[in-house]
């Protein structure tokens, strides 16, 4: 089982997805702990990345770029989702 916590903010750490039948329990900032499977969550991951992509236009054809390309830090990923009580159901 994997554990993560709640910041301040309402967010958790997470930059890719999960096995598909991992459990995952999340601590929230309000003391309450949930369970998700990792199905759940990458859902709302792919949710979280499909909000921040169309709101930084980063959707849609751009063309195709020969140059290689930068590892140093991605700009077209999240790293941070956010989450509250109730989420598993």
């Amino acid at each position: 089982m994997i554990t993560l916590q709640q910041d301040a903010d309402g967010f958790i750490r997470m930059n890719r997805h999960f096995p598909d039948n991992s459990l995952i329990s999340i601590a929230f900032t309000e003391g309450a702990a949930e369970e998700f499977t990792g199905t759940q969550l990458n859902a709302i991951f792919d949710d979280a990345l499909a909000e921040f992509r169309g709101q930084n236009r980063l959707e849609g054809a751009k063309g195709f770029s020969r140059a290689p390309a930068k590892t140093v830090h991605p700009t077209k990923n999240i790293t941070f989702v956010k989450v509250h009580p109730g989420m598993a159901a």
